[in-house]
């Protein structure tokens, strides 16, 4: 039987030796995956966004072949990073969202309970997408790990096992990092959490 998690691991390897063939066996195992982390963020976002799932897989798509030497360890690593792309097209598209309106509307997201792709989202706050950007920055400038974490598990929808694994850490700690990057986002944000 087939285990589609090693194929995609072992093509990783092979394109970041340096087979170009590789990426043509890659794109249809993690198609539909990459598809559902889309449109995972689009859900969160306004509904008259301008951004298709599609779209945003091409150029996510697009920003990751540019690599030219890849340094993939597997496949958890490989959708941590297409889930990082992903991030920053759309806080670019924010951005210029933005600039073009001169400080129009904000883009608001929901901080969820669970990630939008596994789990039933449930979401806490609305938070402009550019305000949750510089709060994860600034997360990431006091706890880089911390802010990781949130990275893999709300923006790249891996599973606490695959952020632990791809951060070499144990899914309690993961866990740990999970609630307590959250509980500070929420404070950062001027949101609230039972206990703050």
């Amino acid at each position: 039987m087939d285990d589609p998690s090693r194929d995609v691991t072992e093509i990783l390897g092979a394109w970041r030796a340096g087979d170009h063939g590789a990426l043509d066996r890659l794109i249809p195992l993690v198609y539909d995956e990459l598809r559902a982390l889309a449109e995972g963020y689009l859900r969160r976002e306004r509904p008259d966004h301008t951004l298709q799932a599609t779209a945003v897989l091409h150029e996510a798509y697009l920003r990751l072949v540019e690599k030219t030497h890849p340094n993939w360890e597997g496949r958890a690593h490989f959708f941590a990073v297409a889930a990082q792309v992903m991030r920053r097209i759309l806080v670019d598209h924010a951005r210029e969202r933005r600039a073009a309106k001169r400080g129009g509307e904000a883009v608001k997201v929901p901080i969820e309970a669970d990630p939008p792709v596994r789990g039933a989202p449930a979401a806490l706050d609305l938070v402009d997408l550019l305000d949750l950007d510089a709060a994860l920055d600034r997360l990431s400038a006091l706890d880089a790990r911390k802010g990781r974490v949130i990275e893999l598990r709300y923006f790249g929808g891996l599973t606490e096992a695959e952020a632990a694994c791809v951060l070499a850490l144990s899914p309690a700690t993961v866990r740990l990092d999970l609630r307590l990057a959250r509980a500070w986002l929420l404070a950062e944000l001027g949101g609230t959490e039972h206990g703050q």
